[in-house]
Order: C-alpha cells, then structure tokens, then sequence
C-alpha cells in the first residue's frame, strides 16, 4: 500500500468537499439534502500527518471553534468529465483519510463560500496511507476519528446520501476531474471542536485493508488577524453546530432550557385546548402582565398555534455592514434552515413596517421543515403566497420592498424583542384569534391545568346565564354558586 507524500499533494489541483452525506450528519444539522452540495478548499490546506510525524494544525489567533470533521477522501487517478454513475468508481485510484477541519468563527466572511472558514493553510490533513479503489468496495468503507484518544466518529459507507460513485458522476457534469484531484466525502455525526494542545486522529479501514491513522496536532495561533478584512466572530448558533448540539457546547443553561423536552405532547395538547384570554389571565395571576406579542395580524386567525421558539434579529441597516451580513447564507436564512417540526420562529424588526421580512421561497422553506409558525413584527413581501399557505404567519403588513432596504439579519437563537415583550429561545408561544401570547417553560404546566379548570367553570357559568340567570355572584362564582357548580362538575365527570 502507497502513502500519501509530497508528491501526492502536489498533484492535487482541486480539493472539493460536500457539505451533507452521511445520514447521521443529517439528522444532527436536522435537514436532508436533496441533492449534493460542494465546496472548494485550496491546495495549499493540504498536509501530511501520522503517527510518526503528526501533522500540526493553528487554531488562528482570536478563535474560538476551529472543527474536526473525520471524512473519507478520494483521489482521482484518470480524468472524469461526464461520465455516468456505473463508469464514476473506476476514475477513482486511491482511498485515504482526512480531517476537514475550519474555524467557524469566519463562517459568516464569504457567503457560504467556506473559504477562509475552511481553506486555511494545514487545513486539509489527508493519509497516511492510500487505499486501492479497486481493492474495496466503495459502499463498505468505515471511517473512525479519536480526539484525544476518545472514538468519537464511528460510521460506515453502507446507507450515504449520496454513494461515492455519484458525487464523482455529479461532479464531472460540470467541471474535468483531474488526476490528483481530491473529494472530501462529507462526516459523520460526532465532529466537533479542538482545542490547542488536543489530538485528533481519523482512519479508514475495509477488506482488511487501512490507511492508518491520520494525526493531527493543535496548536494556538499568536498572530493576530490584521484591522482589514473579516475578524472572527461567533454566536450561540455557531457554537451549537461546530460542537453538534447546544447541550456538547455547554449552551443549555445559558439559554435556560429545561432537561429534556419542555413542550411534551400532553402539555401541548392541554395548551392548544385553551383559549389564549384563558391563559392570559392566568398569567396575570402570577405577576406576568407583559407576555403578549401586540399589533399584529394572523394569515390564518382561525388556527389555534403552539409551539416552541426560535429567534432571529434584524438590525438597523447599514450599508457597510450589509455587505459583510446580508448576503449568502446569511442569519435569516440560517434561522429559516434550522427550524426544526413544530418550532415558531419569532423575529425582531423593530416593528419596522417599510419593508419585507420574510418572502414566499423562504416561507415555504420554513413550511417544508415542519415549523408550526413565523411571527414577525415587521413586515410580509409575496403577501399573497404566504397568505394561502397551511402554516400561519403572524406580520404587521405586507411590502414589496425586501429586507435590505431597512434591515440587516444578524443573530439567531437570542433573546429578541417582538411586538412589544421578551422572547428567549425555548419559550412556549400559544397563538390564536385573540392574540399571541408567550409562556416561561418553568410555568406552562400549572398556567395550562389552572387555564382548563377556568375555562370548565365559565362553561358551567355561560350555561347558567343561558338559563337566566344573572351574573351577579355567578361570575364570579360565589360559595353558593361554586357548590352548584362542583354538583355540575360532578355529574359531567360521571358522564
């Protein structure tokens, strides 16, 4: 078996990645492509790395999230340009490891371009040996990553998205697979973040056959970005898709999540079997005056909506910042993208009415990954899309212009302020024809149980005022009235 060597390196001329492949990967980023995606690294990211002479990767001064992904790489050994599915394997010569490894920090600098995020130089670790393509079988390949001496990633090719011979097939539609030419073949789930001093180790292994293990050294960066250009930066969202999940980047207290799910489907149906006036009163009981999201119009007021939150905030636009904020996959379509089923996304805009904040394409995204609303105190372009969609949106008015005439989409999964009250992530949101009300998890299952109780005795109550009677003392129930109306309860509870 050969090894990868200089040589190797420096007949690449193209090191292309694809974003989603393995179906574990999907379900932790909560969205299945239908088609493969890519990306480009540079050649100068390429480095060698083993046991003997591990490779050394910088984690860039000033970062905070540099990511290890442990993937399988193909090397092209004879030129692809369209070629079919059944003919793609045999265009494939080698089979070795790599780490795709990138800073999410400058994720947001180039537009889902990953160029900086990802094109660092030492970036693309791949070895040490290479495995003939046509020794395996391409969908029995296992990929294995160690960080710190810990499997984290243990996956196999047998049930990919998108199976090698496809993405070499794809590929070659548009552009000439070059001899030398690498494809990163996507991760599974378990990639996270390295930190200086860490070890990552990755190795692909079939019919017996290995290619040893790749390692990869981490250490801290002590120059610092200069005042020109894109500086790193990074969010909550960030660092819940570089560690894999809010609870592996430490983010669930912070955003006050309760262990496990605050919205189980018996509390959900107690909360969509009562009125918001209902709850609304209940939580005034408690002190809590201010949880009404004001001022604004539903596309759908017959719909009674629950569900938990997710935030997006629009800032004030400004035209340098637009530039670096507004463009590509920028927040707004972050948010749209990771909406998950039965979630509301709630966004600031400041009650700013001149223009656009969601669209019929982006809307329908939102749709099609299951989310229960949008609610926005802005305004709605495509009115009349959105308005004949299943899933209600919630909107001060409809606009024609888009959002870059006043808003720039900045951050996700925050606190947000939207018509008039607070919205944190994870709070329970209960809309209906009345209004939009906005419920702390720690108080949903008393506020919905004491909600049912009041809305069985004003039943009782509006039975008697059907008969009659009069509302003094019946509304409310004085001890007489509370006497007859436990006889009542009683029978109805006896059928």
């Amino acid at each position: 078996m050969d090894q990868v060597n200089e040589d190797t390196l420096a007949a690449a001329r193209k090191v292309i990645a694809v974003h989603l492949n393995y179906p574990s990967r999907a379900a932790q980023r909560g969205r299945t492509p239908e088609q493969p995606s890519y990306f480009l690294k540079p050649s100068s990211s390429l480095s060698l790395g083993s046991a003997e002479a591990p490779s050394a990767v910088e984690r860039p001064a000033g970062c905070e999230l540099l990511g290890y992904e442990g993937e399988i790489a193909l090397i092209i050994g004879k030129p692809a340009r369209r070629v079919g599915i059944a003919d793609a394997w045999s265009h494939v010569e080698w089979v070795t490891a790599s780490n795709d490894l990138g800073v999410y920090d400058l994720r947001y600098a180039d537009k889902g371009s990953n160029l900086r995020s990802k094109g660092g130089d030492g970036f693309t670790p791949v070895g040490p040996g290479m495995i003939p393509a046509d020794a395996v079988d391409p969908a029995t390949l296992r990929i294995r990553t160690w960080h710190n001496g810990d499997l984290v990633q243990d996956d196999t090719t047998g049930g990919l998205l998108f199976p090698f011979a496809r993405l070499v097939a794809d590929l070659s539609q548009l552009l000439t697979l070059e001899e030398g030419d690498i494809i990163l073949t996507g991760t599974p789930a378990g990639a996270s973040v390295a930190k200086p001093g860490d070890v990552v180790e990755v190795e692909v292994s079939a019919a017996g056959l290995t290619t040893g293990r790749l390692v990869t050294r981490v250490e801290e960066g002590t120059t610092p970005f200069a005042d020109f250009g894109a500086p790193p930066r990074t969010d909550d969202l960030q660092r819940e898709e570089a560690y894999g999940s809010r609870e592996a980047a430490g983010l669930a207290a912070v955003e006050g999540a309760a262990v496990g799910p605050v919205l189980s489907p018996e509390l959900k149906a107690k909360l969509e079997s009562v009125c918001t006036a209902t709850l609304s009163s209940q939580l005034r009981k408690r002190g809590l005056n201010n949880v009404s999201i004001d001022g604004l119009t539903a596309t759908r007021p017959e719909k009674r909506v629950v569900g938990l939150a997710r935030t997006l905030r629009y800032v004030p636009n400004r035209e340098d910042l637009f530039k670096t904020h507004g463009g590509g996959f920028n927040a707004q379509k972050q948010a749209i993208d990771s909406v998950n089923e039965g979630e509301i996304l709630v966004m600031e805009a400041r009650g700013e009415k001149g223009t656009g904040t969601i669209g019929d394409i982006l809307a329908l995204r939102a749709q099609v990954r299951g989310a229960a609303a949008i609610i926005t105190d802005g305004g709605v372009r495509d009115f009349s899309a959105v308005a004949a969609m299943e899933m209600p949106t919630y909107y001060s008015n409809p606009h024609p212009a888009v959002l870059g005439r006043r808003h720039i989409p900045w951050d996700t999964d925050i606190t947000i302020a939207c018509g008039g009250t607070t919205v944190q992530p994870g709070d329970i949101i209960v809309a209906d024809s009345d209004g939009i009300l906005v419920i702390p998890p720690a108080l949903a299952e008393e506020v919905a149980d004491d909600s049912i109780r009041q809305e069985r005795e004003e039943t009782f109550i509006a039975e008697m005022v059907a008969q009659g009677h009069s509302v003094d003392g019946l509304y409310p129930l004085n001890a007489a009235w509370r006497t007859k109306y436990e006889e009542w309860e009683a029978v109805k509870a006896n059928g």
